[in-house]
């Protein structure tokens, strides 16, 4: 049986962490603050919302949503944008996408001051990942990634890790933070030739492609660490992972379960870059 790699410790380490960095932030007068910027009512981006907003809450970071109606267009959007990169008691912005398609994504993603761009969205950000240096931060859920392995003490000097996924959200980040720890990483989609056999040969597996159970045993071999990132729903409504967990879990070493795994400490890990870029705006960082 699998060793099962739960977010909850994690989240409960991290959050013993930020609660006393928040109140150091306090004893300096300043108050972590995120901006949740909104286009519409997308039950996800609403649910991630809520979520956001209790984790905030528990640690003492205050939130601003700002909900703009799902037929704002381009301008309307910058507007706002605009208006909190000027604003010095917001540090942090959580934009939710995919955006209306009135808007142009791109554009209103490069608006975005880099020192407030908690979830990396911007090129200046993920730029500063691939250099080693810069403003902004990794995408949140490429930097869970790192946490979780962080937290469970998985060996990262000199393992070969196989990413599956492409997406700059996580697959090419995580790709870079990984190489950035002296990893060896192989990076894999979904139209990869000989996909399984380079999954089964890998150290570490981090899959991120949005497919429901997409790969199976076939693709895992014993003593491995899987990381499932993917968020999904199967046909019977049931949120599952990447990984077809249940014929999985026997092969493995180490496995993210979904729901569970990632999730949680992606919250937490967007919350964690709120209060360093409030520690960066005094200096204490």
């Amino acid at each position: 049986m699998a060793e099962l790699l739960k977010g909850k410790p994690v989240v409960e380490a991290m959050a013993r962490d930020l609660e006393l960095r928040v109140a150091r932030l306090h004893e300096h007068n300043v108050n972590p603050t995120l901006a949740i910027v909104r286009v519409g009512q997308r039950p996800d981006d609403l649910s991630y919302e809520r979520t956001a907003l209790k984790r905030a809450e528990s640690l003492g970071i205050d939130v601003r949503s700002m909900v703009l109606n799902e037929t704002a267009c381009t301008e309307e959007l910058a507007t706002v944008i605009d208006a909190i990169n000027k604003e010095v008691t917001i540090h942090g912005c959580l934009l939710f996408r995919p955006l209306p398609p009135s808007i142009d994504e791109n554009a209103i993603c490069d608006l975005l001051s880099p020192e407030k761009d908690i979830d990396g969205i911007t090129r200046a950000s993920l730029a500063s990942i691939f250099v080693g240096q810069g403003a902004g931060f990794a995408p949140a859920t490429a930097a869970a990634v790192m946490r979780m392995l962080d937290y469970y003490e998985v060996p990262l000097h000199g393992a070969h890790v196989v990413v599956v996924g492409r997406s700059l959200v996580i697959g090419k980040p995580v790709a870079q933070l990984l190489l950035a720890r002296h990893a060896t990483v192989t990076m894999c989609h979904s139209r990869t030739a000989d996909l399984a056999e380079l999954m089964r040969g890998a150290d570490i597996v981090v899959c991120a492609t949005g497919r429901a159970r997409g790969y199976g045993k076939e693709c895992f071999s014993a003593g491995q660490v899987v990381i499932d990132v993917g968020i999904n729903f199967d046909g019977e409504g049931n949120m599952c992972g990447d990984v077809d967990f249940a014929t999985v879990e026997p092969v493995v070493g180490a496995i993210t379960p979904v729901p569970g795994g990632i999730g949680s400490v992606t919250t937490s890990t967007t919350m964690a870059h709120v209060v360093e870029a409030a520690e960066r705006a005094i200096g204490l960082s």
